[in-house]
């Protein structure tokens, strides 16, 4: 016991003494890992030091081994937790750069240190990524809005980023001189964009501005044109614009409208209408350059770009109702550009030299893009001026053909509504028996029907959809029972009569009926179980059992 007495005595007065404390760490790791005491003690008597001032040190050892400094009665174990507490505390302050130590060995390793990565709390990371971006070093900025872009990866980050005043740094350094930093920002800017809260303070902040200047430059590169749109297309999204125009007034009878824009804007930092400076940024949209640079995208662009571009055009229209501006130009041009590529013509010899997963994601883009299309052309044809600009006949053909290609059955709404309008305005006197609303029927409405009975979870909806399928089939419409079978019907409806109300199985089992008086469809009404079910029904002498008999009688069983 006296030993170590006095060994403690001696660690206490070496740590004293200037110009060793850095040996420290070497020192712990021999007190917990040697077993000799002996050893540790004769080392430390060997050492030839040199004793100066006690006061404190100017490296902060005296705080950092504060465990050390121990009266006789303290334990030597305890000391030495609280000196590696303080060794690593030190290691991370001089790693992070907040503190630097006096006589730094280089590192023995090969692997460089200047690109160390640094680990900080998220508060704090939020807090010092912001501040970089007032700095006047380029390097340093780009780092930041990179760092920024890639942390933005949910709700509470994009927030967090928002409360700490980075959006109105970042929107300034659109304009800044280095390609580099605008890159960055740019791409900054467009994760930030992806939530739906920061719509209004970005707009708010003057984001318009600077993107619109980026889409004027015929140089910018295809990148930056890229997250420009991207970001401009979440922005000005035509369909959010629509909605927020009903809550300024009460929806039947209630305040729900007017309670939601309160909230809306309050959550945005905005209330009543919208500020002038977000009004007068929108109006730079109405520039005829905008609008020519748009259409140029429409002409030569990928379908992801097609689309957000359609998509940008379609909000034009609806701040500005007389859509002159767009008239003046020739928007047509790349309207058609969009229907006329090349996913959604000779779709068998596309397939041919395509992998079957890169065919799918340019059918899907392709239909994106077509659907955004046919949106601005239906709203443009509400202007009696581009009416008689444009060739609607040329129209009907092509979103004709875009009807009966590969496109995703969701795609072709917009294209069935955009075909019903051009033939109401190129031939008022229509009837169902026009060409064109057969074609909408067979390749839009009956697939969008057979798909809610078959994926709806509402029973509600697969009612509606199975007794409108029943109406359309029992009007006689061409080749109308013959597109059931052909998008795979006649299991969902045999499903249908299985478990759906009352309603729901009268006009499934009426379409049923009329399938079966064409014998190419028995053996798929057989396959999909329809027999068991039919005799249940009968056996059972429920409401529709003679509608079942029919039926039964009909199959050859």
């Amino acid at each position: 016991m006296l030993y170590w007495n006095s060994l403690r005595i001696s660690i206490i007065e070496f740590l004293s003494y200037r110009k060793v404390w850095f040996l420290f760490p070497w020192l712990v790791q021999l007190l917990t890992s040697l077993s000799s005491q002996d050893y540790i003690h004769g080392l430390l008597c060997q050492m030839e030091i040199e004793q100066t001032s006690k006061g404190p040190s100017k490296f902060g050892a005296s705080e950092l081994l504060l465990g050390l400094n121990v009266g006789e009665n303290a334990e030597l174990e305890e000391a030495k937790k609280n000196a590696i507490v303080g060794r690593t505390q030190q290691q991370f302050l001089a790693r992070i750069g907040a503190i630097e130590l006096d006589g730094k060995r280089e590192s023995q390793s090969d692997i460089p240190t200047d690109n160390r990565l640094t680990l900080l709390p998220w508060i704090d990371g939020v807090a010092r990524l912001v501040l970089i971006l007032e700095l006047n070093d380029e390097v340093a900025i780009s780092r930041a809005a990179e760092s920024i872009a890639d942390s933005s990866i949910n709700e509470h980050m994009r927030t967090s980023f928002k409360e700490a005043g980075a959006i109105k740094h970042l929107v300034r350094l659109l304009d800044h001189n280095s390609f580099a930093v605008r890159s960055a920002v740019i791409h900054a800017l467009e994760r930030l964009s992806v939530s739906p809260s920061l719509y209004h303070v970005l707009e708010a902040e003057g984001i318009l501005h600077p993107l619109v200047c980026t889409l004027k430059r015929s140089e910018t590169s295809g990148s930056l044109m890229e997250k420009t749109l991207d970001i401009l297309a979440r922005i000005l999204d035509p369909s959010k614009e629509m909605k927020s125009k009903f809550y300024n007034e009460p929806v039947n009878g209630s305040k729900m409208g007017i309670d939601a824009a309160r909230s809306l804007n309050a959550s945005a930092g905005l209330t009543g209408d919208k500020p002038v400076s977000i009004m007068d940024s929108r109006k730079e949209l109405l520039d005829s350059t905008v609008i020519t640079r748009l259409i140029e995208i429409l002409k030569t662009s990928p379908s992801n770009l097609q689309r957000k571009a359609a998509s940008i055009l379609e909000f034009i229209t609806i701040i500005e109702p007389s859509m002159e501006t767009i008239i003046k130009v020739d928007v047509s041009s790349g309207l058609e550009a969009v229907f006329q590529q090349k996913a959604v013509k000779d779709k068998e010899a596309d397939v041919e030299g395509q992998e079957l997963d890169e065919y799918a994601l340019e059918i899907e883009e392709a239909g994106l893009a077509v659907s955004a299309a046919s949106r601005l052309l239906t709203k443009l044809l509400d202007s009696e001026q581009f009416c008689q600009k444009i060739d609607s006949t040329h129209f009907i053909k092509l979103l004709r053909k875009i009807l009966k290609s590969d496109i995703p059955l969701r795609n072709k709404d917009w294209v069935a509504a955009c075909l019903v309008k051009l033939c109401s305005i190129s031939n008022p006197n229509v009837d169902f028996e026009n060409p064109i609303n057969m074609e909408v029927t067979l390749y839009e409405t009956i697939p969008r029907l057979i798909e809610q009975i078959k994926l709806s979870l509402s029973p509600e909806t697969q009612e509606s959809a199975a007794v409108e399928l029943n109406r359309i089939i029992s009007e006689g419409v061409v080749d109308s029972t013959r597109a059931v079978a052909s998008e795979v019907g006649i299991f969902p409806l045999v499903n249908l009569i299985e478990q759906g109300s009352d309603r729901a199985v009268e006009a499934a089992l009426s379409i049923l009926y009329n399938l079966s008086m064409d014998s190419d469809n028995h053996s798929a009404i057989i396959a999909a179980g329809a027999v068991p079910a039919l005799r249940k029904i009968v056996l059972s002498q429920r409401s529709h059992w003679t509608r079942a008999l029919r039926l039964l009688r009909n199959l050859p069983v």
